[in-house]
Protein backbone atom coordinates (compact mmCIF):
# COMPACT_ATOMS: atom_id res chain seq x y z
CA UNK A 1 0.00 0.00 0.00
CA UNK A 2 1.19 3.06 -1.12
CA UNK A 3 1.88 6.54 1.89
CA UNK A 4 -1.26 8.01 -0.08
CA UNK A 5 -3.14 5.07 0.11
CA UNK A 6 -2.22 4.77 4.00
CA UNK A 7 -3.17 8.21 4.26
CA UNK A 8 -6.94 7.47 2.70
CA UNK A 9 -7.46 4.43 4.70
CA UNK A 10 -6.77 6.85 7.88
CA UNK A 11 -9.08 9.29 6.78
CA UNK A 12 -11.67 7.30 6.05
CA UNK A 13 -11.11 5.45 9.14
CA UNK A 14 -11.40 8.63 11.65
CA UNK A 15 -14.25 10.00 9.74
CA UNK A 16 -16.09 6.40 10.16
CA UNK A 17 -15.12 5.65 13.56
CA UNK A 18 -16.60 8.76 14.95
CA UNK A 19 -19.72 7.36 15.48
CA UNK A 20 -21.15 5.06 18.43
CA UNK A 21 -20.67 1.54 17.96
CA UNK A 22 -18.67 1.35 14.72
CA UNK A 23 -16.36 -1.47 14.10
CA UNK A 24 -14.12 -2.13 10.84
CA UNK A 25 -13.54 -4.92 8.88
CA UNK A 26 -12.83 -7.10 5.55
CA UNK A 27 -15.71 -6.55 3.20
CA UNK A 28 -15.22 -8.09 0.01
CA UNK A 29 -10.96 -7.93 0.53
CA UNK A 30 -11.53 -4.03 1.14
CA UNK A 31 -11.95 -2.14 4.67
CA UNK A 32 -15.86 -1.45 5.57
CA UNK A 33 -17.43 -0.36 8.88
CA UNK A 34 -21.03 -1.54 10.38
CA UNK A 35 -22.17 -0.60 12.95
CA UNK A 36 -23.15 -2.49 15.91
CA UNK A 37 -20.89 -5.19 13.73
CA UNK A 38 -24.00 -5.78 11.48
CA UNK A 39 -24.99 -3.07 9.66
CA UNK A 40 -22.70 -1.77 6.77
CA UNK A 41 -22.19 1.95 6.45
CA UNK A 42 -19.08 2.74 4.35
CA UNK A 43 -16.62 0.75 1.81
CA UNK A 44 -13.36 2.19 1.22
CA UNK A 45 -11.95 1.06 -2.56
CA UNK A 46 -8.25 1.80 -2.48
CA UNK A 47 -6.92 0.10 -5.25
CA UNK A 48 -10.57 0.77 -7.38
CA UNK A 49 -13.11 -1.48 -8.51
CA UNK A 50 -15.38 -2.72 -10.89
CA UNK A 51 -13.34 -0.23 -13.94
CA UNK A 52 -12.48 2.25 -11.94
CA UNK A 53 -8.92 2.72 -10.94
CA UNK A 54 -9.56 5.70 -8.82
CA UNK A 55 -9.65 4.87 -4.94
CA UNK A 56 -13.38 5.80 -4.00
CA UNK A 57 -15.83 5.12 -1.12
CA UNK A 58 -19.69 4.19 -1.05
CA UNK A 59 -21.53 4.95 1.47
CA UNK A 60 -25.33 4.28 2.67
CA UNK A 61 -27.22 7.35 2.18
CA UNK A 62 -30.91 8.58 2.79
CA UNK A 63 -33.76 8.41 0.08
CA UNK A 64 -32.82 11.15 -3.12
CA UNK A 65 -29.61 12.14 -1.90
CA UNK A 66 -27.88 10.14 -4.33
CA UNK A 67 -29.58 11.81 -7.43
CA UNK A 68 -29.23 14.85 -6.09
CA UNK A 69 -25.19 14.36 -5.59
CA UNK A 70 -24.78 12.88 -8.51
CA UNK A 71 -26.55 15.57 -10.37
CA UNK A 72 -25.12 18.78 -8.73
CA UNK A 73 -21.34 17.10 -9.20
CA UNK A 74 -20.86 13.86 -11.74
CA UNK A 75 -17.34 14.42 -11.78
CA UNK A 76 -17.14 13.54 -7.87
CA UNK A 77 -20.00 11.04 -7.29
CA UNK A 78 -21.53 7.76 -8.87
CA UNK A 79 -24.19 5.29 -8.38
CA UNK A 80 -21.94 2.35 -7.27
CA UNK A 81 -22.56 -1.64 -8.40
CA UNK A 82 -24.27 -3.97 -6.29
CA UNK A 83 -25.88 -0.99 -3.71
CA UNK A 84 -26.50 1.64 -5.49
CA UNK A 85 -30.10 0.42 -6.43
CA UNK A 86 -30.00 0.92 -2.32
CA UNK A 87 -29.15 4.51 -2.92
CA UNK A 88 -25.55 4.49 -2.14
CA UNK A 89 -23.43 6.96 -3.14
CA UNK A 90 -19.82 6.54 -4.57
CA UNK A 91 -17.31 9.28 -4.03
CA UNK A 92 -14.09 9.71 -6.45
CA UNK A 93 -11.37 10.01 -3.93
CA UNK A 94 -8.70 11.38 -6.47
CA UNK A 95 -6.92 14.86 -5.94
CA UNK A 96 -7.64 16.24 -2.98
CA UNK A 97 -11.27 15.18 -2.01
CA UNK A 98 -13.15 17.44 0.32
CA UNK A 99 -12.86 15.75 3.60
CA UNK A 100 -14.86 18.05 5.43
CA UNK A 101 -17.89 16.99 2.91
CA UNK A 102 -17.28 13.14 2.90
CA UNK A 103 -17.07 13.67 6.74
CA UNK A 104 -20.66 14.59 6.95
CA UNK A 105 -21.67 12.29 4.17
CA UNK A 106 -19.92 9.43 6.92
CA UNK A 107 -22.49 10.83 9.63
CA UNK A 108 -25.25 10.77 7.01
CA UNK A 109 -24.35 6.97 6.16
CA UNK A 110 -24.18 6.26 9.85
CA UNK A 111 -27.53 8.07 10.51
CA UNK A 112 -29.19 5.77 7.85
CA UNK A 113 -28.62 2.65 9.13
CA UNK A 114 -27.86 3.22 12.72
CA UNK A 115 -31.01 2.37 15.28
CA UNK A 116 -32.15 4.87 16.83
CA UNK A 117 -31.25 4.32 19.74
CA UNK A 118 -27.46 5.29 18.86
CA UNK A 119 -28.44 8.23 16.68
CA UNK A 120 -29.87 9.57 20.02
CA UNK A 121 -26.05 8.50 21.52
CA UNK A 122 -24.96 10.47 19.11
CA UNK A 123 -27.14 13.73 19.14
CA UNK A 124 -26.23 13.59 22.80
CA UNK A 125 -22.55 13.52 22.66
CA UNK A 126 -22.68 16.49 20.61
CA UNK A 127 -24.92 18.77 23.23
CA UNK A 128 -23.14 21.55 24.29
CA UNK A 129 -23.09 21.20 28.38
Amino acid sequence: MTDEHEELLARARAACEAFPEVSERLSHGSPAWFVREKRGFANLWIDGHHERDEPHLWLAAPPGMQEELIAADSATFFRPPYVGQRGWIGIRLGDDPDWEHIDELCEEAYRTVAPVTLIRQLDASRRLP
